[in-house]
């Protein structure tokens, strides 16, 4: 992806290890016991052992010294590569790096340094930490490897690099032309990556020369650090609209690991996208979790579908129901009600009404309603950047019951979930783009849509729970032509459910999920409405 430049790999490769099991360029600090043997140092590193180690790290770093600087690291066979690769691939020279005051073990630091390649030449400036450990076999005071010690976006199996750049510059534009900037709309940063990497050189540009994070997987598109040498910016236009991507933006930093997805259910296009995350991770488009009682929309259909209620007809929901001897409940406080309706259970989010049916589906009825009717599963979507399409798997056993509830071995993204609700509305699946077909024309997928019968009592049960059900507290005030549906995924280790919702507003549909937020209506709710508060 760079031309004449080959990146060092991080992580797996094999270098001679002259640190972390063995002494190269140390002396061992150590008391005699009284017959003259060395005294083994247990415990954490003291002041003094931190302040050295750290001193003869960055020394040697400094020196462009990687092996000397790896001998001071608990893993020299992972560090000298990195290291190597700052200096002779990355083209990172003058290194000057200053130590902060140090909290316990970990010693905060600014690295000050040059980057020179192709006779340009430009000032590199950041701050990362580390900390220091006792080394398990050699018992000294050594820098706990991390490829974030030499830079902290570095992660393992990534690569530094310096040269001109895989793909031009681009600019991107949102529906009515607005430019579209990760310093204006964060969330976008690593999007923009993969629509420069994809689309760079189909929107004309001519590319710079830059230092970058070349990431392990193929999938994820280099991310730039500096640019020596401006490239020529092509346009590219998305499906995006600059006032959704603002809300959406705004929404998520609510709350922490959030993500939200905003598609228009008339065309399929991609509106707002966004991520409240630590790791920078796109899990608004390739998050993989069960979705809870989202997932009832296509389990609502596929009763339906196969004539075996209506929304009218019955779906009674007892206090608990039990499938092949394991027991579901509903969510605490849910009164009983044996005389349900289906869009009764499905408004007050029973569980043991969708439980109760596993007896009558097929082991693949689910997964045929999720892709025929949704274009779920099939692993055929072209959205313009890497995405996932769903899981429903077919699958027996407890799985049956738990699927229909969004639970067992379903998993799904915000994206489609957000198809989902645009599905349910319009009764026709489109494909979720986020840059035109017209740009690559690139084959989209296609379903066959839902029956108009089924789609008209999804809308209506969707309806009833954004007005007087589960979803009501966060619609509340939100006028025209609106649905929703809440969901809760319990996580094995989590002290509270993934909190998930889905919605619409007329010609809009929005998704958005918050690992550890609790229920639909506590974090993912307020995100949602708040994106259709201003896209209705």
């Amino acid at each position: 992806m760079r031309k004449g430049v080959k990146g060092a790999l991080i992580g797996g490769v094999c270098a001679a290890v002259l640190g972390g099991g063995g002494y190269g360029a140390y002396n061992v600090l150590s008391t005699l016991h009284g017959d003259g043997t060395p005294a083994v140092r247990t415990g954490p590193p003291t002041k003094d052992e931190i302040k050295d180690t750290t001193q003869k790290f960055f020394t040697a770093w400094e020196k462009g010294q990687s092996v000397t600087a790896a001998s001071y690291t608990n893993d020299s066979a992972d560090a000298e590569p990195v290291l190597t690769s700052f200096s002779d691939v990355a083209h990172i020279k003058d290194v000057r790096i200053t130590p902060g005051k140090a909290t316990g073990a970990t010693v905060p630091y600014s690295v000050q340094a040059t980057v020179s390649y192709g006779g340009k030449s430009k000032p590199l400036a950041y701050r990362s930490r580390l900390k220091i450990v006792r080394g398990e076999t050699t018992h000294r005071a050594l820098v706990d490897w991390d490829p974030s010690v030499v830079h902290p976006e570095l992660r393992r199996g990534d690569t530094l690099s310096t040269g001109e750049a895989a793909s031009p510059p681009i600019e991107a534009v949102d529906r009515e032309g607005k430019v579209l900037t990760k310093d204006k709309y964060p969330s976008l940063g690593p999007i923009l990556d993969e629509l420069r990497s994809r689309y760079g050189d189909k929107a004309g540009g001519t590319p710079g020369v830059e230092l970058v994070i070349r990431h392990a997987s193929a999938e994820s598109a280099d991310t730039t650090l500096l640019t020596l040498a401006e490239g020529k910016a092509g346009k590219l236009h998305t499906t995006l609209d600059a006032r959704l991507q603002a809300a959406a933006e705004t929404a998520v930093t609510k709350y922490t690991e959030s993500s939200v997805v905003a598609v228009k259910p008339s065309t399929g296009e991609v509106l707002a996208v966004a991520n409240h995350r630590e790791d920078g991770f796109n899990a608004a488009f390739l998050g993989e979790l069960a979705p809870g009682s989202t997932m009832k929309i296509i389990s609502a259909a596929t009763l339906i579908d196969t004539g075996l209620t209506t929304a009218n007809g019955p779906a009674p929901c007892p206090p608990t129901a039990t499938w092949q001897s394991q027991t579901f409940s509903n969510l605490k406080g849910l009164r009983p009600d044996e005389q349900a309706t289906l869009s009764d259970s499905f408004a007050r989010s029973c569980n043991t009404a969708f439980v109760k049916y596993a007896d009558s589906v097929q082991v693949d009825s689910l997964t045929k309603e999720a892709e025929d009717h949704f274009g779920l599963g099939r692993n055929n979507w072209k959205v313009g950047i890497p995405s996932f399409d769903g899981r429903v798997p077919a699958s027996g056993g407890p799985d049956t019951a738990a699927n229909l509830i969004g639970q067992g071995q379903v998993q799904m993204s915000p994206l489609n979930m957000a198809s989902v609700a645009a599905t349910a509305m319009t009764g026709t699946f489109r494909q979720p783009v986020l840059v035109p077909q017209k740009l690559d024309g690139r084959e989209l997928a296609t379903a066959k849509g839902l029956p108009a019968t089924t789609a008209a009592q999804l809308r209506a049960m969707m309806n009833r729970t954004a007005t007087s059900g589960t979803a009501a507290g966060v619609m509340r005030g939100l006028s025209g032509s609106i649905g929703a549906k809440t969901g809760s995924a319990e996580v094995d280790g989590q002290s509270k459910s993934n909190s998930w919702f889905a919605g619409y507003r007329d010609d809009v549909a929005a998704a958005a999920m918050t690992q550890d937020g609790g229920h639909g209506i506590d974090a993912a709710g307020p995100i949602v409405a708040s994106v259709l508060r201003i896209g209705g």
